[in-house]
């Protein structure tokens, strides 16, 4: 009787990781979201191009590729995620299938989020500076601080995966916490 009531409950706990796919689904309708208001910043600066300045060209051109890089995190989030927590995406030996897609561990997403992050405050930094007449010395300090702060998470958080060691296990020097041969 016991042993029932154990096999129900591990596999209710096994199977609850479907409960994830909703949250990949609204992610993938963010990304929808997103194109939506990538086009519509695109033909918004479009129509200006010859009139507008150089530097708000560069501010325009930014917004984009900052645009871009929340989708790659996007996406980085959905494939990594699923295939981690949910279950693996089959599309075969697909000519499009990405490279990384199938290898990123629960650590690699991690240390892959945060360098997304910290590409995508750099560009807010980037249009700060580029635009640093309209914004004041406050703001641009709080714009730095806030970028270093990920800079620093980013490294601390790559650090504590290296002591963490390959497989989750503690590194130690005499190899005490190496997992089994």
């Amino acid at each position: 009787m016991n042993k029932r009531i154990e096999n129900f409950l591990e596999t209710l706990m096994f199977n609850s990781r479907w409960l994830l796919a909703p949250f990949y689904v609204g992610m993938v309708g963010a990304m929808i979201l997103l194109l939506v208001k990538f086009i519509q910043e695109f033909l918004h600066i479009a129509p200006g191009i010859f009139s507008s300045s150089e530097g708000e060209v560069i501010l325009a051109v930014l917004t984009l590729v900052d645009m871009s890089l929340v989708g790659n995190l996007l996406l980085m989030v959905i494939f990594a995620g699923y295939e981690n927590f949910v279950s693996k995406i089959n599309v075969g030996k697909h000519e499009d299938r990405p490279d990384w897609m199938g290898k990123v561990n629960y650590s690699g997403l991690k240390i892959k989020l945060i360098a997304s992050i910290v590409a995508i405050s750099g560009i807010e930094l980037l249009k700060a500076f580029v635009n640093v007449n309209d914004i004041s010395d406050r703001n641009l300090a709080w714009k730095v601080g806030i970028h270093l702060t990920f800079v620093a998470s980013g490294v601390f958080l790559a650090l504590m995966d290296k002591i963490e060691g390959p497989h989750g296990h503690s590194s130690s020097p005499k190899g005490e916490n190496a997992p089994p041969h």
